[in-house]
């Protein structure tokens, strides 16, 4: 007799459970709702759906792979980030929820100074799957946007996530370092840059060292390395009042506003996350650039 979904389901959850994963539920929910071709939250309504042998044998493939370190969203090639599906690659992290705060603050940036449907010009640092930029497209429907990476691996997922998500027309891949390739004037520069410090890297656990680029997570020996680039850099390519938006640390809030003092930047604001860690730090630019 052939297995229900809610069978699998908590076989699943059970042998997550007793590998002490961090989201057992989440993680088995996800992997049969993919197996079967559902939205995960709708699972529960298919539990009494009974499965075939090639279901049975993909799960305790992926079983295998995800109690072996890798990522759910490795083993399915996706995740999900603020309600949208982007593709990922081997040279792009995953876009983690954390990051939504970035983008729920250059919304709120974007209502104070000109609304949602003003004709906004960004750049997105660092563009990777293309979350950030492709999350903020959708919400702002007449601007455009530029994607910039040093990886071409990763710029052709994120042409590919733009398209796939309906913004592939609004948004311009460039492949390059920082802001090397940029000249004014944008009304603002997002970018979740790498800021882990060297030494941290070697203590992240197994899924996000052995499954995500080093190269996207290494801030150099401070962790700050990215941040120099943009904040140095980063003014000359802001209209007057514009915004750089980075995304930070949970305790680098005080050695950014410090680069950001000794710029020709003004630090505005720092945003915290759900769990109340500094999460994003918006500096602005109060000197017109020619523009």
């Amino acid at each position: 007799m052939q297995p229900t979904l809610q069978h699998l389901f908590l076989k699943l959850r059970d042998a997550f459970r007793e590998a002490k994963l961090a989201e057992p539920e989440t993680d088995a929910r996800y992997l049969v709702a993919a197996a079967v071709g559902v939205e995960p939250k709708m699972l529960p309504l298919h539990y009494d759906q009974v499965s075939g042998p090639e279901i049975v044998q993909k799960l305790e493939k992926q079983a295998a792979l995800r109690l072996g370190g890798m990522p759910v969203g490795r083993i399915l090639g996706q995740r999900d980030f603020w309600g949208l599906t982007f593709t990922l690659s081997e040279e792009t992290l995953e876009p983690r929820p954390d990051t939504e705060v970035l983008v729920e603050a250059t919304l709120d940036y974007c209502l104070n100074h000109g609304g949602l449907q003003k004709d906004w010009v960004f750049a997105d640092i660092g563009s990777g799957t293309g979350a950030i930029a492709i999350a903020l497209l959708t919400e702002l429907p007449n601007a455009r946007a530029v994607a910039v990476d040093v990886s071409e691996d990763a710029l052709l997922t994120t042409r590919r996530n733009a398209i796939s998500n309906g913004v592939g027309e609004r948004l311009y891949p460039v492949r390059a370092s920082y802001l090397t390739a940029l000249a004014p004037a944008f009304d603002f520069i997002v970018s979740n840059p790498p800021y882990i410090k060297e030494e941290v890297v070697k203590e992240l656990s197994v899924e996000v060292k052995n499954h995500d680029p080093i190269v996207a997570l290494s801030g150099g020996p401070d962790g700050l390395d990215a941040y120099r680039e943009l904040i140095g850099d980063g003014a000359h390519l802001l209209r007057q009042d514009g915004a750089l938006l980075l995304e930070i640390g949970w305790d680098q809030q005080l050695l950014l506003r410090q680069l950001i003092e000794n710029s020709s930047l003004t630090h505005a604001e720092c945003r915290q996350d759900l769990g109340g860690n500094d999460r994003v730090v918006l500096a602005k630019s109060t000197q017109p650039n020619g523009c």
